[in-house]
């Protein structure tokens, strides 16, 4: 269950991402904004803002579109392969002299760790799995040695490694059953910091290895109420964040040289979000987000020595994440400002943003050379799979270094999606991304299905996905709907579906399929739902609890025994659960409504045809799961379209997996919703 979005990030370590979440890797986001953000959550949860709309959908583009200017057009068909050879790419730091670029590509099929040089030419490769993604974090501040981290099957239990090309990675955090995190490098270049919980397996403990031997210490033990946010450049401050509720939480700031003992720095009456999002350059003011002033997340900055509170950017939109270059003369922040990502990189000894070349698409992932001469940032749309590109911050030269579409697709058989709003059963205004085959119109209406993001409290956005580029290519119209408790449109609409689920926010969705029969280019009889982790829950509870409305659901690992879900929690998640709870229920003492709203128990209503995708090593949304449900519908003589796959966890990350299911997925629609 994602928060939603791409954030930008200076070379001196991570950012930090939204809410408690089964689903990081929802498969209605680009497949590099999904994994980088799987790392971004690891740290800490933020709250999205904005106010609530109910009457202004009279003003707004809904009913029957227009068609394209040009008309309907024919356009080439194409298999889930020639979308998904597309290559995934993204970055995560410069080397030491800014001469090169570290990477993460699954050119291969499988993703590894690439050097790529900034003046262009072809990357090294510096990694060599063939099975598990390898995921490149950071140059050494040093030399050319590189962190990445790895884990097995999509377990999710990720150790932390060391390597330099041509060389043996050496495992930083050696065990079974453990998950390690990596946070940052120390300014200086002398110290690694990482978290494992090794220890307790429900609290991550930080640690600082030394960049020559790798000797390690502590240097902060968890209690185990705290999620640990981002390290000081000279390791002296540790920011934590504690979540009482998904609405209600707070900041702590510990002094390890002084004891580690936490300091709660945001008292506060009622309910506001805190998440922390990077110490700035004097290694002692902590920058963070909060919701305790408005609708809106902004981002505050926060300094212990006179413990002091000063805002730093409010906008109409949340503010997701600030952080800074190495030497501070660049301030880089993002928004999430309607379903696009929005980036602004201020000159701090100006005053003043810097001017981008013009750019078409979403830029996100921003981090800026240790020399503080380079901008690094991808570039993505929805008909464009995103590409590294570095810019001359003294020249304002801008160079484009990959090219990841797949050269065998014309960019124009590919569809933009256009983000729309209708009303849902109470007048409320509801969001989505529209994307509508080239071939649909009034003369030739075409199926269609509602698409959900995974959660509670994900979002779609805009950028690449080959799995709707795929569905879209072959004549289906795709609805990615921002469902009420989605991220980006304010904690009033981030929270009305608290204690709801399976209720309003499916409500939204028929809302959503009534929308699209409404569109006289839509085939309204033909009409189905599609969704992973908890927009796998939706398609489950769409079938079970709204029988007739759908034609079909496709269900990619999603959640059906709430219940089970929530007594199997991850133990790395500790922290967050109380969270969750208070979100959906704790399954000790809300029995009877979770198991009220879990379509296991309701399996008896479904009478629609099902496709079912399941990861064996998902360790949040076990395969019982999945079988059980298959088992229970075909009980009911509905035919279900069952795909396990043995090497995967909570989301697909090799390739040959992802062209499978996207194919069996099309295979399913033709039988079942186009006849």
């Amino acid at each position: 269950m994602n928060r939603g979005g791409a954030t930008a990030a200076s070379a001196a370590g991570p950012t930090v991402s939204a809410r408690t979440s089964l689903h990081r890797t929802s498969p209605g986001r680009s497949r590099a904004a999904r994994i980088e953000e799987d790392t971004m959550r690891s740290s800490a949860r933020r709250r999205s803002a904005l106010a609530l709309c109910l009457a202004v959908w009279l003003s707004l583009p809904w009913g029957c579109s227009a068609p394209p200017e040009d008309g309907p057009r024919e356009v080439t068909r194409y298999d889930a392969t020639t979308f998904f050879e597309t290559e995934t790419v993204f970055g995560a730091s410069f080397s030491a002299d800014g001469s090169k670029l570290l990477m993460t590509s699954d050119r291969t099929g499988v993703l590894n760790a690439y050097a790529q040089p900034v003046d262009g030419g072809p990357p090294e490769r510096i990694t060599f799995s063939e099975t598990d993604a390898a995921i490149a974090r950071a140059f050494f501040p040093e030399d050319d040695r590189i962190v990445y981290t790895a884990d097995e099957g999509g377990n999710e239990l990720t150790h932390v490694y060391v390597t330099e090309a041509g060389g043996e990675p050496r495992d930083l955090t050696p065990g079974e059953g453990l998950r390690a995190v990596f946070r940052r490098f120390s300014r200086d270049g002398e110290t690694l910091f990482l978290t494992t919980n090794e220890r307790d397996p429900q609290a991550d403990d930080l640690y600082a290895y030394d960049t020559d031997d790798f000797e390690r210490r502590m240097v902060f033990e968890n209690p185990g109420e705290f999620s640990l946010g981002p390290v000081s450049g000279d390791g002296r401050y540790l920011a934590l964040q504690r979540s009482r509720t998904n609405a209600d939480g707070d900041l702590f700031l510990a002094d390890l040289a002084d004891g580690g003992e936490p300091e709660h720095i945001t008292p506060h009456e009622g309910d506001a979000s805190y998440a922390p999002f990077a110490f700035a350059p004097d290694d002692r003011r902590l920058a963070y987000g909060t919701d305790a002033h408005g609708e809106f997340q902004q981002a505050w900055i926060y300094d212990p020595e006179t413990n002091e509170h000063d805002l730093l950017i409010a906008a109409e939109w949340d503010v997701w994440t600030v952080s800074w270059s190495r030497g501070g003369r660049y301030r880089l922040s993002a928004l999430n400002r309607d379903a696009s990502t929005e980036i602004t990189i201020l000159d701090t000894e100006s005053g003043r943003p810097l001017d981008f070349p013009e750019i078409t698409g979403d830029l996100t992932g921003a981090f800026v050379s240790r020399q503080e001469t380079r901008l690094a940032f991808s570039v993505d749309s929805d008909s464009s799979p995103a590409n590294l590109h570095v810019l001359e911050l003294e020249t304002g030269e801008m160079r484009r270094l990959t090219d990841s579409l797949n050269p065998a697709v014309a960019r124009e058989d590919l569809v933009e999606g256009e983000v729309v709003r209708y009303p849902s059963f109470d007048g409320l205004e509801i969001p989505g991304i529209l994307y509508r085959p080239h071939p649909a119109s009034a003369e030739a209406p075409v199926p269609a299905l509602v698409w959900v993001h995974g959660g509670p409290g994900g979002q779609s956005r805009h950028g690449y996905r080959a799995q709707i580029q795929h569905l879209v290519n072959h004549g289906y119209a795709v609805f990615a709907v921002n469902n009420r408790g989605s991220t980006g449109y304010g904690k009033t609409f981030f929270h009305l579906d608290d204690r709801r689920h399976g209720d309003v926010d499916l409500k939204d969705c028929v809302e959503a399929r009534r929308y699209l029969a409404a569109l006289d280019w839509v085939d309204g009889e033909r009409i189905g739902i599609i969704g992973g982790s908890y927009g796998g829950y939706m398609v489950a509870a769409a079938l079970a609890f709204e029988p007739e409305v759908f034609a079909v659901g496709v269900n990619i690992f999603g959640v059906t025994n709430w219940v089970r879900t929530l007594s199997s929690i991850p133990p790395w998640w500790g922290p967050m659960r109380d969270a969750l709870y208070a979100e959906l229920g704790d399954p000790e003492t809300d029995l009877e409504r979770l198991t009220a709203i879990s379509p296991l128990f309701h399996a008896e209503n479904i009478v629609r045809p099902m496709y079912v995708a399941q990861g064996a090593n998902d360790p949040r949304v076990l395969q019982v799961e999945s079988d059980e449900i298959v088992e229970a519908v075909r009980e009911n003589g509905i035919p279900v379209d069952y795909a396990i796959f043995p090497d995967e966890g909570h989301g697909f990350r090799r390739r040959e997996n992802r062209i499978e299911n996207s194919d069996r997925i099309v295979r399913f629609l033709e039988t079942h919703l186009r006849e």
